[in-house]
């Protein structure tokens, strides 16, 4: 099938382009499979139809500061504090979501499609915490920055306004000042 010349990028183009493909025995593609679910940084959350958890792998847990509670059986809502689920499974369908989790800490975006020949629902969880974060201290940080902007203009303000009374007293007393010159000098030339 191989030819010894064959090179590692003809070999990527040709599985690529589909021409070329590798069976895995049953056992071997559960095992792959296994392997993803528990090593992903994604939660995985497998669901019945009444949202019953019938599955969940260790980030999950791990997001949801779940510890070593028994999930399984469990209400997913419980946990997610979401009713994500069950709006999938009222529309029969996909759903994506945006979530947060204030007293956790915690917000997510799920993705939530059924297996319908299990009869299940996978919800896959991505832990959005750290942005959401970043996000709202950046909002934090523009608004403390336009309050700054705003006391700068309103003392520059109060600085022009003081300058300008400033300028003004002391214009009329040089004007008080030049009136009584100039009637000294017409009365002296009298």
């Amino acid at each position: 099938m191989f030819s010894r010349k064959m090179q590692l990028g003809d070999l990527l183009r040709e599985t690529a382009e589909g021409r070329l493909s590798m069976k895995l025995s049953k056992s071997e593609e559960t095992a792959h499979t296994s392997a993803i679910l528990q090593h992903t940084p994604n939660g995985v959350l497998l669901v019945d139809k009444a949202t019953h958890i019938r599955f969940v792998n260790p980030s999950f847990k791990m997001m949801f500061e779940c510890g070593d509670d028994e999930l399984l059986g469990r209400l997913a809502k419980k946990f997610v504090h979401s009713d994500c689920f069950e709006r999938a499974i009222a529309t029969g369908g996909s759903l994506l979501a945006k979530e947060s989790i204030p007293e956790h800490e915690v917000s997510f975006r799920v993705g939530i499609f059924p297996i319908e020949a299990e009869n299940l629902y996978c919800g896959i969880f991505i832990d959005i915490s750290e942005e959401e974060k970043a996000r709202k201290d950046l909002l934090d940080l523009k608004a403390q920055t336009l309050k700054r902007a705003q006391e700068v203009i309103s003392r520059q303000m109060q600085t022009a306004q003081e300058i300008a009374k400033l300028l003004g007293e002391t214009t009329a007393e040089t004007k008080v000042l030049l009136m009584k010159l100039m009637s000294l000098y017409e009365k002296e030339g009298q």
